[in-house]
């Protein structure tokens, strides 16, 4: 499957609605499309050809992001590195530390033969996970009649402070529209306006990656009505398909619109798409049929942590199998790797599942320059130009 389209097929679709014309408006659209089909097919074919020398165990290990301190005491970089030469992650989060251990463990990232996605929760600014880091107003702090270009300016100050450490994924921002402050996200949300939080999470979003840093919208489907701790057991959701597609979908419609990067499936029960409770995690009506097939989405789909509660009694294969690309923080990462594994070699999963998960992440590494970050950086973000000046230019043909 050739990933190159991932961003622009929303663009297509706009572009379908425009009549033939030798404007100089639809000329610049043709320049600026050819521009975009050239930076993605060079990466898609970088991806290609490093997909072409991995094993089929450090294939799965793409699929795999476990947690890490952030530290740079020896036995915890001799945990880092066991992930790396053992298991061949594809990426790490970084938990609780401090600014210099974070160089440290990305620069490492960097060295590996696949670089690693080195992600962080930054809902408020590094500052939530690292010490010695910058801190922001919680979300839902934010002043409501903020402008989205102080929300885009917010979101690029982050993202540059992301890059002086090497960090490139924020695991943000939360775009749950929130029933009342005693449900469980409270101002982790910009609120319970539906329209605030889309536009306030999208200009966050795209300041992010106007400067490389991937994005991750959470929690999808939406857990802004619930008051269960997805930390603690599974959160259900009790809204009917009618207020959810009017709310709770909203702003992941918006962010999959903008060309956006990357989905976070909660740990929720969708009981309106699936009466018996299977969490989105693991579901493949939530993430197949929802917001592949139906919403559209081609980005990078990642689970919340299988350590939370809501997780439990669930395996990393379930969520490959419903649609996730990137599985966060197992409580077992040998034993989760070891069932996916199994299951490939008894036929139970399919190989070519493995295979599309990997070839997404690793177009999505290619694409964010993480193979060479210093000389990628200005390609990062002349894609992110382009593209921006395509979805400003098409709006009028919707």
């Amino acid at each position: 499957m050739r990933f190159f389209w991932l961003f622009l097929f929303p663009l297509l679709l706009a572009a379908g609605g425009c009549k033939k014309s030798t404007s100089d408006k639809e000329t610049v659209q043709e320049e600026s499309f050819d521009k975009l089909t050239d930076i993605t097919n060079r990466a898609q074919q970088y991806a290609d050809s490093v997909f072409e020398t991995l094993s089929l165990e450090e294939k799965i290990g793409q699929t795999f992001m476990p947690s890490i301190n952030t530290s740079s005491t020896p036995y915890n970089m001799a945990y880092y590195q066991k992930l790396i030469d053992d298991y061949h992650v594809g990426g790490i989060v970084l938990a609780k530390g401090d600014v210099e251990s974070a160089k440290k463990i990305a620069e490492i990232g960097r060295q590996a033969k696949v670089p690693l996605f080195i992600s962080i929760d930054a809902e408020w600014g590094l500052g939530m996970r690292l010490a010695d880091a910058q801190v922001f107003p919680m979300n839902g702090k934010i002043r409501k009649d903020a402008e989205e270009s102080l929300l885009f300016d917010y979101g690029r100050e982050v993202g540059r402070e992301c890059r002086t450490y090497g960090i490139n994924m924020v695991l943000g921002p939360v775009v749950d529209v929130v029933e009342s402050r005693r449900g469980v996200i409270g101002s982790r949300s910009f609120g319970g306006d539906v329209k605030t939080v889309s536009n306030m999470g999208v200009a966050y979003a795209k300041g992010l990656e106007s400067i490389g840093v991937i994005s991750v919208a959470k929690h999808f489907p939406g857990q802004g009505s619930s008051i269960t701790d997805s930390h603690r057991g599974t959160a259900p959701v009790y809204r009917n398909i009618t207020a959810l597609d009017s709310i709770d979908f909203l702003p992941f419609k918006m962010f999959i619109k903008s060309g956006l990067t990357g989905v976070m499936a909660g740990h929720i029960q969708l009981l309106a798409v699936n009466p018996d409770g299977l969490p989105a995690t693991v579901s493949p009506d939530i993430l197949t049929t929802l917001l592949r097939d139906e919403m559209g989405f081609k980005g990078l789909v990642i689970t919340d942590a299988f350590s939370m509660g809501g997780a439990h009694g669930y395996s990393a294969y379930q969520a490959l199998e419903a649609g996730a690309d990137i599985v966060l923080c197992p409580l077992n990462m040998e034993k989760e790797i070891g069932k996916v594994i199994d299951k490939v070699n008894e036929g139970e999963l399919d190989m070519t599942l493995i295979d599309d998960r990997c070839r997404r992440i690793l177009f999505i590494k290619a694409l964010f320059g993480l193979w060479n970050p210093e000389n990628n950086e200005k390609e990062v973000e002349d894609y992110y130009l382009e593209r921006e000046k395509l979805i400003r230019d098409l709006q009028f043909a919707e």
